[in-house]
């Protein structure tokens, strides 16, 4: 089981082939590769699911949650073909909360919106400007900016301050959370308009001046 990005890991993006070689390392000892999405997946590092950004990666089993309901109400769920997903008979497995018909409605409509509305792609153009406006940060603080679409982060070269500069940087405006002390998660709404990313930037500029 693996996240095709880590997320709590400080969006650590894999070798090109690591993901598809890992996979072919499953198959040869018939063990069944998942993919961990319920960071990366539904548009958040640029597609539907995030498995699609690696060449002949296919996993067994795609796990979803989070942004399945637009953030709204709890909803997860997995993905798998019959092979894998009949093997659970109706009635052999029950649960307190599945299939909550409030719950999926409202998924349905958050998929529907992310296809109408393209958002896969205008996360791979917000992405774009944002990873391109936050290595224009010329920073000591600042050891390195990484992402893929809007599933971004910050790397502060210093030790021991994560926390504090978050907290600053919420107080300034900017919803972020920090993972690993020094790295900086940054995963605003698909839809966030240029000029909101803009602000954001700005916002993290002026929150590093304040530690200088």
């Amino acid at each position: 089981m693996a996240e095709p990005i880590q997320g709590e890991g400080g969006v650590i993006m894999p070798a090109d082939n690591y993901l598809s070689e890992a996979q072919k390392l499953c198959k040869k000892y018939n063990v069944l590769m998942i993919s961990d999405e319920i960071q990366a997946g539904l548009g958040r590092a640029g597609k539907l699911l995030c498995a699609h950004n690696t060449e002949g990666y296919r996993p067994d089993i795609v796990t979803l949650g989070k942004s399945t309901s637009g953030g709204l109400l709890p909803l997860s769920m997995i993905l798998a073909d019959d092979d894998i997903m009949l093997t659970i008979k109706p009635g052999e497995h029950g649960n307190t909360f599945g299939g909550n018909a409030l719950a999926c409605a409202v998924g349905k409509a958050a998929l529907e919106v992310i296809l109408d509305e393209d958002l896969c792609q205008r996360s791979v153009d917000s992405g774009s400007f944002l990873l391109s406006e936050l290595n224009k940060l010329d920073h000591p603080l600042v050891r390195e900016a990484r992402g893929k679409a809007l599933f971004c982060s910050l790397e502060l070269s210093q030790k021991g301050i994560g926390t504090k500069f978050t907290k600053a940087l919420n107080f300034n405006g900017l919803a972020c959370k920090n993972t690993h002390d020094n790295i900086i998660r940054l995963a605003p709404p698909l839809n966030t308009s240029k000029e909101d990313l803009t602000l954001g930037v700005e916002i993290i500029h002026k929150t590093l001046k304040e530690f200088e």
